[in-house]
């Protein structure tokens, strides 16, 4: 574990596990809105963003700093979790093609740390060495390829820090990319529970069995607080597999996808060549992402599933609440 003590002697959380149960009335959702990129300012994650010196796109500058965090994942289940600024995923970067991203990591945890950052392409040896607590260092990268891009510690055993939070989402706009009226980012992952506030198990993680898989850190969280849209809204929701071992089939129950975006071009755009064509699904592998874009027929209630049923079963689940 990253304080040095051992689990092995406590209950695993699992025995406290109960899917059905409903979080405390203080709980809140991780917000799922995607805002669009910014080309100036500073946003609600610190990140800031204005013209590049250079002439060609926007600069981002934004700290993260690695930390351990106790957190619920699912109601009356907490665990550590090896976060960047807090949260597990860590903050989602948005940029356009053209961008340049300047990551400060910082390392305020008890054991080395790193990140490796998929939007950027750069010889790793550098940005991406594991640094010692109170240490910290710079990473830049230009943003030259569109698509939803995962970062995540790559310090060994990867796995483990993986599966323990130490991962995020950068989002690159693909050039052209039509407005929508509603726009929504989940990342799904696993957990493979340790005791009740302690750390992943690590061991089990190569059983590839977890015991919950959940979209933006929480098992079932859009089901106590759903997404919402509204009749004849297009809608985009951005989905980003970050594993560590779990692909994802992302589904929407009673929703067809006109729109498909993966892996940095589109499958399907407006119904494709026959202008009637459709998606049930969107299908990942770790360290894949895209989008689907759709439109609701009818109010009601929706649910998103991975339909990898088993998984599903597990918390990767959540509803779009429907309105007229």
């Amino acid at each position: 574990t990253a304080s040095g003590t051992s689990q092995a002697d406590a209950p695993s959380a699992v025995e406290d596990l109960d899917l059905m149960a409903s979080p405390d009335a203080d709980w809140t959702a991780r917000d799922a809105t995607l805002p669009p990129a910014a080309t100036s300012g500073t946003d609600a994650q610190g990140m800031t963003s204005e013209p590049d010196p250079d002439g060609t796109g926007t600069l981002h500058r934004i700290t993260l700093t690695v930390g351990e965090t106790e957190v619920e994942v699912a109601p009356g289940v907490t665990q550590t979790r090896w976060t960047y600024n807090g949260t597990a995923p860590g903050p989602a970067l948005r940029g356009a093609v053209g961008d340049t991203f300047v990551i400060t990591l910082v390392n305020d945890g008890t054991i080395g740390h790193s990140i490796d950052f998929h939007a950027g392409a750069l010889a790793p040896d550098g940005p991406m060495r594991t640094i010692d607590p109170g240490e910290s260092l710079e990473y830049t990268f230009s943003a030259d390829r569109s698509g939803i891009w995962m970062y995540h510690c790559s310090t060994m055993p990867m796995s483990m820090h993986i599966a323990s939070g130490m991962v995020g989402a950068v989002i690159i706009d693909p050039p052209g990319l039509a407005p929508v009226d509603r726009e929504y980012l989940l990342v799904q992952s696993e957990l493979y529970l340790g005791p009740q506030g302690g750390e992943t198990d690590a061991a089990r993680i190569a059983t590839q069995n977890p015991d919950l898989v959940v979209f933006n850190g929480y098992a079932n969280q859009y089901r106590y607080a759903p997404l919402e849209a509204r009749v004849g809204e297009r809608v985009r929701i951005w989905v980003l597999d970050v594993g560590p071992n779990r692909p994802s089939s992302f589904h929407i129950v009673g929703g067809q996808f006109d729109t498909v975006f993966a892996e940095g071009d589109y499958l399907l755009r407006d119904g494709g060549s026959t202008g009637t064509g459709g998606s049930q699904a969107l299908a990942l592998q770790p360290a894949q992402g895209g989008f689907v874009e759709l439109t609701f027929p009818q109010a009601g209630h929706y649910s998103v599933v991975s339909h990898v049923m088993s998984d599903a079963e597990k918390g990767a689940g959540g509803v779009v609440e429907v309105t007229p």
